[in-house]
């Protein structure tokens, strides 16, 4: 490993923290992971997830919201065999049970047990790296259970993640009125090891994901912001391929980056925006039509406008899984893009 290392182009001492969920936080991680140290990678993921799953064992077991960490542990796996089987057994809903356990991931089952066994979510995930060998770390962004809020235009209160995320699938949604802003119902204390990884980053990379539910409420969390801007590390977003029906209906790049902005609170902060510049079939455009989603497009001039040191990196980077009916980034291609900026 280490002569193939040798052979690439950039450092691969870059120490990098990622934040983000679902997804787009899986896509990036799996490329970084083929193409950095993964003991330099630090995943931070949210604990305000509400629904499925997570939220039910959240509520009966009293744990943090496992789905997004379960994901990540995933992800950060090296092995591709390893990663197979353990995804087969993390995804398995227990069909065949009857009572309170069916319906539940097995992955998510295994963390509430250590997070229990551990006496804590952040020494229950360090438990489960040991147990699957994972050198790379993963850690929630705060330890405090929340529950996360959103304000609309009309002045309409929505509570909870999972109603938040849903809201576009509602009988008679209305895409007009959009979120004004979220916010956490109490005091989101930090994770310690999240400031102490922000400080020591070169790179810290937000993911593209679900904007008001996987991405924003990441600097709502007390001390992330003021971490991320005392840094010394390049601040980098990856911009979504497509807008999404109930949080981002008919972005620009320009929307989502004032977005962002409006939660870093500092302009001057970020320094590259990631763009896909490969066109997509009308087919699977159409596809995503049907469902209110549309190609998120890049107006540069407005972006630059919003922020003085911002670069736009363009790269051919969207691919087609055609099992899963999806569009994702390009692993690979999009951890080389990263790893690869100054």
């Amino acid at each position: 490993m280490a002569n193939i290392l040798q052979d690439k182009k950039y450092s691969f001492k870059q120490k990098i923290v990622t934040f983000g969920g679902g997804t787009g936080h899986f896509s990036l991680l799996r490329g970084l992971v083929e193409q950095n140290l993964p003991e330099n990678i630090t995943a931070v993921t949210g604990t305000w997830d509400s629904g499925g799953s997570s939220g039910r064992l959240r509520t009966e077991m009293g744990v943090l919201p496992p789905g997004d960490l379960r994901q990540c542990l995933l992800a950060l796996m090296e092995d591709p065999l390893q990663r197979q089987v353990a995804q087969r057994l993390f995804d398995d809903r227990l069909p065949d049970v009857t009572g309170t356990l069916k319906g539940h991931s097995v992955g998510n089952l295994i963390a509430a047990r250590l997070e229990h066994i551990y006496k804590g979510p952040d020494r229950g995930v360090d438990a489960e790296r040991l147990l699957f060998r994972i050198r790379a770390r993963a850690l929630p962004v705060s330890l405090t259970d929340l529950n996360l809020m959103a304000k609309l235009e009309s002045g309409e209160e929505i509570e909870g993640e999972s109603n938040i995320d849903l809201r576009g699938n509602q009988e008679g949604y209305n895409p007009d009125n959009r979120i004004m802003r979220i916010y956490f119902e109490t005091n989101a204390d930090p994770n310690p090891e999240v400031i102490k990884a922000i400080t020591e980053a070169d790179k810290i990379i937000f993911s593209s994901g679900d904007l008001y539910t996987s991405i924003l409420p990441h600097l709502l969390v007390n001390g992330i912001k003021e971490a991320i801007v005392e840094s010394g590390a390049k601040v980098i977003m990856v911009l979504n391929l497509m807008t999404k029906r109930g949080e981002t209906d008919g972005f620009k790049a320009s929307d989502f980056l004032k977005a962002f902005l409006f939660y870093l609170e500092d302009k001057e902060k970020i320094n590259y925006l990631i763009a896909n510049a490969n066109g997509l079939n009308e087919e699977i455009l159409d596809t995503y039509e049907k469902e209110g989603q549309k190609p998120v497009k890049v107006d540069e001039k407005d972006c630059l406008n919003l922020a003085p040191n911002l670069k736009i990196i363009q790269s051919s980077m969207a691919t087609y899984h055609v099992r899963e009916h999806l569009l994702r980034h390009d692993p690979d291609e999009l951890a080389e893009t990263i790893l690869s900026l100054d």
